[in-house]
């Protein structure tokens, strides 16, 4: 490929130079170097062979092995260096900071009111409970690809691809989200309103010309951290965390001195429905774990690692999450809480002016830390979605000195960037959680799938009897999903979905067999717990705005024209290739072992 040829020549200099050129390529074989993309020849046939290849893409599922194996095609491996301990901290560093000090104080007002707290509650068990599925899945499967990589196993290339493009750009977003509300906590650190340095641009439409410059340059800071080092990446996150812990301390403390129980004397003004909505919203702040588990290919020792980290975790973060919320409805009536900086608006509405400082201080590195775990989390996504070659390969190198997916980092932050610096938070807001509950409910789905049915062993009985169940799962949590959303004060139709939800899940556990047993760390009370979030997950999606589902849609479409036109091509072509040298593979060892004494030739690939 162009620029990565020349890998010895005079000296260091030109070593410097080849590992720049092989970085930086832009030819069209660094691209799309498969062969259907050789010719307008090939492409037209390729075009032509949609439907077969789709239904090829479509029912073949990968293997463990496989996504271990594609990880030679990144040139250069991730370095392993990070331990439970790293894991941990980047968990609480990923996930306190993007709710907590983005999206609380704008539920709080705007949808829940003090209920906010149970909001949290909610989406906290549901995140827990995809903990548990992410964890075994992680654990038996540690590559940088995170769900991407699980779904591919288990449900296929083309739902795989569907699931990742989503979490990608729910990626985008929520760094867009967050990086415009570090601006907003760094102004009041300033002693200024909130809004005071953004940049308003007259000619450009309402809701986009709120130009955020400070947002874009934080972004850039993160990218240069990002790539250098993972190893230098948690050591900033840990000390950034731990400062982080300190001032939330401080705001729990200071906050429940001037706390006034009459701002809890209306606890639930929006009701129910207020409640579960803020709690679909604020799902967003739990997405960091799932970054989390693409770092399974840098852990030592995954099987201890992962479970320990990702748990430990979400159990601290959900408990602190729950106490701050109570905290900042205690200081100050909902009706009041500032939604861009609503922790330090809180303390100079008790005149504690001073702590606003304190508070906003510990915010910017509770952000910084999303920021940078974000980073690292999509960047690695990215890199295992280009091994696949479902995106262009040029995304999957791995630096030789750094260890780390420069190319894909600096192209997912480059888009983050461009998001942040025209797109008000009000916006952002309304696209995030969905794409996240979507996959988090496709990767429980996985996860029964992954237990109960392997091919070649389950019988045809029990796999039927599989579907039929996962079938009546999905279809009762719709079911339930929907009429929430359609009566308020309903309650006959609950009667008929929720017994179909639990007896679907008793005729697993029943009458399927489990087919694989995990080997180093399994989800406790499965089909039990799978099911349960399968649910939540899935009533949370019912209670988001349709504009939220219309965008998802768009971006969907967006993604399903991509992958027509060129990841399905690209994906085919690499899967035939890896298939026919495994064949090769094959033929070539048996005779090195003399078991085909009429071949005199070596096979075709070598």
């Amino acid at each position: 490929m162009g620029g990565g040829t020349q890998t010895n020549g005079g000296g260091p200099s030109s070593g410097k130079l080849s590992r720049w050129r092989s970085g930086c390529s832009f030819t069209k074989d660094d691209f799309f170097p498969e062969e259907s993309f050789k010719s307008t020849a090939n492409y037209v046939k390729a075009l032509r062979q949609t439907p077969v290849r789709l239904v090829d893409r479509v029912l073949t599922r990968s293997n463990v092995q496989t996504e271990l194996d594609v990880k030679a095609r990144s040139a250069n491996e991730m370095k392993k260096t990070l331990s439970w301990w790293d894991l941990m901290w980047f968990g609480m560093g990923a996930v306190i900071g993007s709710g907590i000090f983005v999206l609380t104080g704008q539920e709080a007002n705007q949808d829940a009111g003090p209920a906010v707290v149970l909001s949290y509650v909610i989406s906290g068990l549901s995140a827990l409970l995809s903990v548990f599925c992410y964890t075994e899945f992680a654990v038996e499967i540690p590559v940088a690809g995170g769900s991407f990589a699980y779904l591919r196993v288990e449900l296929g290339d083309f739902v795989a691809f569907i699931a990742a493009g989503n979490i990608l750009f729910e990626y985008v977003i929520g760094g867009a989200a967050v990086s415009r509300s570090w601006t907003s906590y760094f102004a009041t650190l300033c002693n200024h309103n909130p809004k005071d340095f953004r940049i308003h641009a007259n000619g450009l439409a309402h809701g986009y010309d709120q130009l955020d410059p400070i947002a874009v340059g934080v972004i850039i800071i993160i990218c240069i951290i990002a790539v250098l080092s993972i190893k230098g990446s948690s050591r900033l996150n840990y000390i950034a965390s731990v400062v982080h812990l300190f001032v939330i301390v401080f705001i729990i403390i200071c906050g429940f001195i001037k706390a006034d129980t009459k701002n809890y004397s209306s606890f639930s003004p929006y009701g129910p429905h207020g409640i579960f909505k803020a709690s679909a919203v604020l799902f967003f702040a739990y997405v960091g774990f799932d970054a989390v588990s693409t770092m399974a290919e840098e852990t030592k020792n995954p099987a201890r690692d992962i479970p320990v980290g990702l748990v430990g975790s979400m159990v601290i973060t959900t408990f602190l999450y729950c106490v701050l919320a109570v905290v900042l409805c205690l200081m100050q009536p909902y009706q009041k809480i500032d939604v861009n900086a609503p922790f330090s608006m809180a303390f100079v509405a008790v005149g504690w002016s001073w702590a606003q400082y304190v508070v906003a201080a510990g915010a910017l590195k509770g952000m910084t830390s999303v920021l940078l775990v974000g980073a690292v989390g999509q960047a690695r996504y990215l890199t295992h979605i280009a091994r696949t070659h479902m995106m262009p390969p040029w995304f999957a190198k791995v630096d030789e000195r750094t260890g780390t997916p420069i190319n894909a980092t600096v192209v997912m932050l480059a888009a983050t960037a461009a998001i942040a610096f025209f797109t008000d938070l009000g916006i952002l807001s309304e696209l995030l959680s969905i794409s996240t509950l979507f996959i988090f409910m496709l990767v429980a789905i996985a996860l029964l799938v992954r237990r109960y049915y392997v091919s070649g062993e389950t019988s045809t009985e029990n796999r039927n009897k599989l579907i039929l169940f996962l079938l009546l799962i999905l279809g009762s949590s719709i079911a339930t999903a929907i009429y929430w959303g359609v009566s308020e004060k309903g309650w006959i139709a609950y009667c008929i979905t929720v017994p179909i939800l639990i007896i679907s899940t008793l005729g697993i556990w029943f009458f399927v067999p489990q087919a694989r047993t995990p080997k180093h760390w399994g989800v406790p009370l499965v089909p039990w717990l799978p099911s349960l979030s399968i649910a939540i997950n899935i009533f949370l999606l019912g209670s988001l705005k349709k504009e939220s589902f219309m965008r998802f849609a768009v971006w969907t479409a967006f993604l399903l024209l991509y992958y027509f036109l060129f990841g399905l091509h690209a994906s085919y072509d690499t899967a035939m290739a890896s298939q026919a040298t495994k064949i090769a593979d094959a033929t070539y060892k048996k005779i090195e072992a003399g078991e085909d004494s009429t071949a005199t030739t070596t096979p075709t690939g070598y």
